[in-house]
């Protein structure tokens, strides 16, 4: 029995011990040894003074194999464009396998449904949480995430949530620069379809598609403007008001791909051809872009690379927190390419148009 009691007491402390005999958690002893500020004082005393009368040092060894472990992340999506989607869980599964990453999935609704998602997959053991286009945006849905300490990327989001890392482009810009490549075929009146309002990058690319024409001399006409939703069925309901106008729009920039296809599907039911009649363009370069007829101008989005970087970078987050660190919220902005094919085209001139400013 002396022997037993003497090998207890020489068995190194771990960082539970000390936070049992501090009465907090583990997660609040990791924030104490890395000197971070969010830490109330007299938490942080008692803390340091569990450490100091069980002599706890952290193992570096122990640290290294809590980094080696497989490392559960939960992918959160409800997006209703099923080829991003498809794009998205191709990076997502790369990444995974080759960072000896466990990728739970689960599909939810906004609102309240994807807040009970989250907390189901984090109390499951999930450590940290990829959230894609809408769910990046969702207010709640965030906000569970920080009262619970748990770690999140958010991918593609227009305006990055504060406290947690994001992958993204620079979606004014790219807007910006299909606007004025549009115009530079000799369009003046280019209509705009808006993605979802309750998503931050529909904001950001109307403002780029603003600024662009502001920049070009060309000018502001609010009922070239329409509000989708990014699904394919919006876009069949807001290129008919476009085109269903006496000075209809020479050329159509939607906010993605789902949209723009079915305003070419409708420019065709209107007896127009694209790009000859209209040209129209779109954002995200998903596998619809080339499976329509003509196939889509439209802005490369590289998906599946923003995909692998969320995974990547959380991975990354996660193993810094099981060695006790904490790594700050970092922003990684990918590259985007404009991508032209079949669907855009000079205007074609308008005899009477054309005839009264020759007169």
């Amino acid at each position: 029995m002396r022997q037993r009691t003497s090998r207890r007491q020489k068995t190194a402390a771990t960082i539970s011990d000390v936070a049992d005999k501090a009465g907090v958690s583990p997660m609040t002893v990791s924030r104490v040894l890395n000197g971070e500020s969010n830490v109330r004082p007299a938490t942080r005393e008692a803390v340091n003074a569990a450490i100091a009368e069980l002599s706890y040092s952290p193992n570096p060894a122990a640290r290294s194999l809590a980094g080696a472990q497989p490392i559960r992340i939960g992918l959160l999506y409800s997006n209703p464009s099923a080829a991003y989607l498809s794009e998205f869980l191709v990076g997502s599964l790369d990444c995974a396998v080759r960072a000896n990453v466990q990728l739970i999935v689960e599909k939810c609704d906004s609102g309240e449904h994807a807040d009970e998602a989250a907390r189901r997959l984090l109390k499951g053991g999930v450590e940290g949480i990829v959230l894609p286009p809408p769910l990046c945006d969702a207010e709640g849905l965030l906000a569970v995430l920080r009262e619970a300490d748990g770690l999140a990327v958010t991918v593609a989001s227009g305006h990055p949530a504060p406290g947690f890392s994001a992958v993204s482009i620079d979606d004014h810009r790219a807007a910006f620069e299909m606007t004025r490549h549009i115009a530079a075929l000799g369009h003046q009146r280019i209509g705009f379809i808006i993605g979802n309002p309750n998503q931050t990058a529909s904001e950001r690319r109307l403002a780029g598609y603003r600024d662009a024409l502001t920049a070009l001399g060309l000018p502001q006409d609010d009922s070239l403007i329409v509000q989708g939703l990014f699904t394919y069925r919006s876009g069949l309901d807001v290129a008919e008001q476009l085109l269903d106008v006496a000075d209809p729009p020479s050329a159509i920039f939607a906010s993605n791909d789902d949209m723009a296809a079915a305003t070419v599907a409708v420019a065709h039911r209107h007896g127009l051809d694209v790009p000859g009649d209209l040209t129209v363009c779109g954002f995200d370069d998903t596998a619809l872009a080339t499976t329509i007829w003509p196939e889509l101008t439209t802005i490369h989005q590289p998906i599946t690379d923003m995909s692998l970087a969320a995974v990547e970078l959380l991975a990354k987050e996660i193993r810094s927190r099981r060695a006790g660190g904490r790594d700050a919220p970092s922003h990684i902005q990918l590259d985007f390419t404009l991508v032209r094919r079949q669907s855009d085209a000079a205007p074609r001139r308008r005899p009477s148009v054309f005839g009264s400013r020759t007169s």
